[in-house]
């Protein structure tokens, strides 16, 4: 078998339908879209959940709940454990974690550091915001944790 030999099976390859070809075809003449009309002009039809002017189910129904997404703050994250990769008694910083890939994004509200994994090294961390158990791993193996 060569690949210039290879081809689709039969009939699983279907051309594609070409509209608006011959009157006895069923999509000739006005090519499946009915005769004149609002769906029959290009551009036509109207926008999903439009009801004709009446006023639409989704304005109807109450506001339900809360959403905390306009005052969410975003911190970037790391974990303590991704931190076992730098030498030991470095100072860690954001722009040091963004500059080694640990975080993707330098995010406006700082840098979070939570408590998974284990820690072997003694590390001066800088961060905003520290979990218990973060600060705990930290200070365990003779680390620092500065709140900035």
């Amino acid at each position: 078998m060569d690949i210039q030999t290879l081809s689709p099976a039969k009939n699983s390859r279907t051309s594609s339908v070409r509209v608006g070809r011959g009157i006895g075809s069923g999509i000739g003449k006005t090519s499946g879209k009915g005769h004149k009309g609002q769906n029959a002009r290009s551009g036509g039809g109207v926008r999903p959940g439009f009801e004709g002017g009446q006023l639409p189910l989704v304005r109807k129904m109450p506001i339900r709940g809360f959403n905390n997404y306009n005052f969410a703050k975003d911190y970037s994250t790391c974990n303590v454990g991704d931190l076992e990769q730098f030498e030991e008694n470095s100072v860690i910083t954001l722009e040091l974690l963004y500059e080694t890939r640990v975080v993707g994004k330098m995010l406006p509200y700082g840098l979070k550091v939570l408590g998974n994994g284990e820690l072997t090294k003694p590390l001066t961390v800088r961060a905003k915001k520290f979990t218990k158990s973060a600060i705990e791993k930290i200070e365990k193996v003779g680390g620092k944790a500065e709140v900035i």
